[in-house]
């Protein structure tokens, strides 16, 4: 009797599969700061969004128009879960612009982030997407700023976005910002490279590409709660973020010590922060792409943590090999498997 209920306790996790439900995916929406009220919009860069009042932003960094000497810029965003068939799928629909007033010198502007993939699709620990063994193989995955330009055809994912953002994008934030591939143009980590110069970002941890698109490389809590009342300075004006700023990104999170949505990759999967629903932080656990299977139902999802790739690195799942990045001066000390799975 006892072995035939271990039999079926491991039949049913084998075959357990993702949270994936069309009522599932309307819960995920709504972490998102959405501005539309059905979706999908067929343009969401001409919706009527939010305004958001910036007197720190002037002239050329302004994406939007002066009003009594204050930058005026609207966050627009569309979420929206759908079933084809049997599969459910979301669409996700942003001009890249925050709810706060980022810090930024250069300009930065509005861009149409749109793509629909399938919700959370299943995958299996047991059949990776990628397979490393090697340096070479893990340095062309992860430390490759084109790394995530193709997604996993499981996903079916469509894109609608600008052709400038095809290539480096891996996913949207709650706050419609971008989430770029951590890697810098180099295909070094941009805040701890193996060699270069580190960039520059503000203490939301936002930053500009040469063609506008404001984004974000590593985990930020402004997703969460900054509004234009927030004061932004540069990270080098913060002393925590100009000392360490892989630690200044966790303590950012401070008040979301559970499991928090903080965005969507492209490839389905839900962005989480660098914490648990138990209220542990992730410092081990996840496999090379920084994706984790986190619990016994066999959700699948990548998350904030603390060393490189911080958010997003590749389209996992992935195994878990010995070697480990050599673009970056703080890569994890090894990846492995979360104990639950």
């Amino acid at each position: 009797m006892i072995g035939s209920l271990l039999l079926l306790n491991l039949i049913c996790h084998v075959h357990a599969t993702a949270s994936n439900s069309l009522s599932d995916c309307i819960k995920l929406a709504k972490n998102f700061k959405t501005t539309c009220s059905s979706g999908p919009v067929s343009n969401i860069i001409a919706t009527t969004g939010t305004d958001v009042t910036c007197p720190s932003l002037t002239g050329m960094s302004c994406p939007g128009s002066t009003t009594s000497g204050s930058c005026v810029f609207q966050h627009k965003m569309c979420v929206t879960c759908f079933k084809s068939g049997s599969v459910v799928k979301i669409r996700v629909q942003s001009n890249g612009l925050p709810l706060y007033c980022p810090h930024v010198s250069s300009l930065f502007s509005e861009t149409n982030l749109d793509f629909v993939v399938n919700f959370n699709p299943d995958v299996s620990i047991n059949s990776p997407n990628i397979k490393i063994t090697t340096q070479r193989d893990i340095n062309s995955v992860v430390c490759n700023v084109s790394g995530e330009m193709r997604v996993p055809k499981a996903s079916n994912y469509v894109s609608y976005s600008s052709p400038m953002v095809i290539n480096v994008l891996a996913g949207v934030s709650v706050d419609g910002v971008a989430i770029l591939n951590v890697n810098n143009r180099d295909s070094q980590d941009p805040f701890y490279p193996a060699k270069g110069p580190t960039e520059h970002v503000d203490q939301c941890l936002v930053h500009c590409q040469e063609g506008g698109l404001l984004h974000y490389h590593m985990g930020s809590g402004c997703a969460k709660y900054a509004t234009s009342s927030t004061k932004v300075l540069p990270c080098a004006s913060v002393p925590l973020c100009k000392s360490s700023i892989a630690t200044y990104s966790i303590n950012s999170f401070s008040n979301y010590k559970t499991l928090t949505v903080i965005g969507i990759a492209k490839d389905g999967h839900i962005i989480y922060g660098p914490y648990l629903s138990s209220g542990r932080q992730v410092k081990s656990g996840f496999d090379v792409c920084n994706g984790m299977f986190y619990d016994s139902i066999g959700n699948y999802a990548y998350f904030v943590t603390q060393t490189y790739p911080y958010i997003t690195g590749c389209f996992g799942p992935s195994n878990y090999p010995s070697v480990r990045p050599s673009c970056t001066k703080n890569p994890p000390s090894a990846y492995t498997k979360q104990k639950n799975t």
